[in-house]
């Protein structure tokens, strides 16, 4: 039984539940993963099974990749991912897994890369009210001291400070599925989701 699979955000709208609330989802397409490899304790040491995603040319893959693709005689991709698994042997290569493994109701937790934000203050990145905003003030969007004196005469690790914020891997957990649409591989999730449009995302049964 698999309980993760790899897909793509499509973007976010609103859903009517059956009693008439809106909702605020996101959509999300899902598969169909095509498992490309096996691992078994013997070989690896793990039991896993690595799968591709989104179909893609020949000439657009190199050439290692090429055989290795051709091993499992079900195209080419181009994202592939492992996924553990307590029977490998239970799956064939070429063998195709589709969203009809989440059930409606099913809680679920989304990976992603977040959206890339560049360099940001503190106000920004990590909520910081800022200085006054009064006639003589100097100080309006800056962090203010950092400081610790003669003891211990640094800056501590951890410091809340301006840097790169966004564009890393976030996880969202507990996302309901309120819709499926297994002819169209769309899974629809009350909630928001990391990444952009089109971003790749891993959903996996919490």
């Amino acid at each position: 039984m698999v309980e993760k699979l790899i897909g793509k955000k499509l973007g976010m709208t609103r859903y009517f539940l059956e009693d008439g609330r809106s909702v605020p989802v996101t959509v999300l397409q899902v598969g169909p993963c095509v498992v490309i490899q096996k691992k078994t304790v013997g070989r690896e040491g793990y039991n896993a099974v690595q799968v591709g995603y989104e179909k893609q040319k020949e000439t657009r893959v190199n050439k290692p990749l090429q055989g290795h693709f051709r091993q499992a005689g079900a195209g080419y991709f181009k994202h592939l991912r492992e996924i553990r698994v307590d029977d490998p042997d239970s799956f064939e290569l070429g063998q195709e897994i589709k969203s009809d493994v989440f059930s409606i109701g099913d809680r679920v937790h989304v990976s992603g890369i977040s959206k890339g934000r560049g360099f940001s203050g503190v106000m920004k990145r990590w909520g910081f009210s800022g200085g006054r905003k009064t006639h003589g003030s100097r100080s309006h969007r800056v962090p203010g001291s950092i400081g610790c004196s003669a003891t211990p005469g640094r800056v501590l690790k951890g410091k809340k400070l301006p840097g790169r914020m966004g564009d890393q891997r976030v996880t969202v957990k507990n996302l309901r599925i309120v819709d499926l649409r297994p002819e169209m591989d769309l899974v629809i999730v009350k909630g928001a989701v990391p990444g952009s449009k089109n971003g790749l995302v891993e959903i996996s049964k919490a």
